[in-house]
């Protein structure tokens, strides 16, 4: 459940952060008449994102058991790749979020009638296709059970709160330090994930090693257990687990967590996401 919380939290508060600069460069340009153009490029992208989810869902219930983890191992191979990028490219380049997304803002206004909805639905889509592939890969690796699920819930809500009132001026948050911590938080995630995408790759029968275990730990772990759960739930660990899934999650997380700190180190203090509110305009 939490790692599907980090998820959600992670990737709503993008969408969110991105939807509070557009709401209020086009307030302080005393354009208020096109917010609900720009409401309708985010319900689309919502409404695009529910549905990639829903296509993901029906698609592999209606597969043979063996199709069935070759989807799911292969999507979650996408997903982890997805998310890698995502976390890297924030990283990297966290300051010039605010001016790309006001020079698109300036375009749309010169621009067709609803232009500015096309701004929004690509600005918000490009989250919410990432945040609906991730999230899809990491119930299916914790489970078919409604704590997943209530998880990316909860991460999505508090990810509007937060954006709601870093909007409003009502809170200051040191936005660099969270990204940080939650893109360090991800990666853990993200090496679960791959894990369990080369596990159900292995239940298809396309990669070898399925019954060669790295170690099998279910008597001292039980699956059904709170502790086994939660360890599922966080680090989608399999207390039977195979060499190549050993392999796979230790290969991923080793270097991406050492990339990734190195890039959050060597960031200048003048990269970093500005760490006070998104203004809250004058009217």
């Amino acid at each position: 459940m939490f790692a599907n919380y980090l998820i959600g939290l992670r990737e709503g508060l993008e969408a969110s952060l991105v939807v509070a600069m557009l709401v209020a460069y086009i307030v302080k340009l005393e354009r208020r008449s096109l917010l609900p153009r720009l409401w309708a490029g985010v319900a689309l992208a919502v409404l695009l994102s529910l549905g990639v989810g829903a296509f993901l869902q029906l698609t592999s219930q209606t597969l043979t058991f063996q199709a069935q983890e070759a989807f799911g191992g292969f999507m979650s191979l996408l997903a982890v790749a997805l998310i890698t990028w995502m976390i890297f490219w924030m990283a990297a380049h966290a300051k010039g979020i605010r001016a790309h997304l006001h020079g698109e803002v300036d375009k749309a206004l010169l621009g067709g009638a609803w232009t500015l909805t096309i701004v929004a639905f690509v600005s918000v889509g490009r989250e919410g296709l990432e945040t609906a592939l991730f999230l899809w890969a990491g119930i299916n690796a914790s489970g078919d059970t409604i704590e997943p699920i209530l998880g990316a819930i909860l991460g999505l809500a508090t990810a509007v709160v937060i954006g709601i009132v870093i909007y409003r001026g009502a809170v200051r948050l040191n936005m660099a330090r969270l990204f940080t911590w939650t893109g360090a938080g991800l990666i853990v995630v993200a090496a679960g994930v791959l894990a369990y995408g080369i596990h159900d790759l292995q239940e298809a029968s396309i990669l070898p090693g399925l019954n060669s275990l790295a170690f099998d730990v279910s008597a001292q772990v039980p699956p059904g257990s709170w502790y086994g759960t939660l360890l599922k739930g966080v680090f989608n660990f399999s207390p039977a687990t195979t060499w190549l899934e050993f392999v796979a999650w230790w290969g991923y997380l080793i270097p991406t967590m050492f990339l990734y700190l190195r890039t959050i180190r060597r960031r200048p203090v003048a990269t970093t996401i500005q760490e006070t509110p998104v203004e809250a305009p004058s009217v």
